[in-house]
């Protein structure tokens, strides 16, 4: 019986990496580049929003290896880059983002979320 535990699928590192990050950081940006210095249109744009808003956030850049970039496709099973995760939980790309910012939802999840100054 126990041979079938060990049949189970390997540990996947970087869904390793990524489930830590997200477990650690309340609020995780998944992106290209770094905060300081968004690679892309669509990542910069969630940076300024979440900077915009005064949230607290760790950027975790994507461009470091391929099997980060390929593995936080597979985690969230979404196809674009940035992702954000709120709390564990992910939110969206930057259409997402953008989207809830301009209707007023990022900012009250994030303060429900006890996670933005009041």
């Amino acid at each position: 019986m126990t041979e079938t535990t060990t049949a189970n699928p390997v540990a996947n590192p970087v869904h390793d990496f990524i489930a830590k990050a997200v477990a650690d950081h309340p609020v995780v940006l998944f992106m290209k580049g770094v905060p300081e210095a968004p690679q892309c249109g669509f990542s910069a744009q969630v940076v300024q929003i979440l900077d915009h808003l005064g949230a607290d956030f760790v950027g975790v850049n994507v461009l470091q290896n391929d099997q980060l970039r390929d593995g936080i496709k597979a985690y969230s099973d979404w196809p674009t880059i940035p992702q954000l995760y709120v709390k564990g939980e992910f939110v969206g790309g930057c259409d997402i983002v953008r989207e809830m910012f301009q209707a007023g939802e990022l900012k009250t999840l994030l303060a429900d979320q006890g996670l933005l100054e009041a």
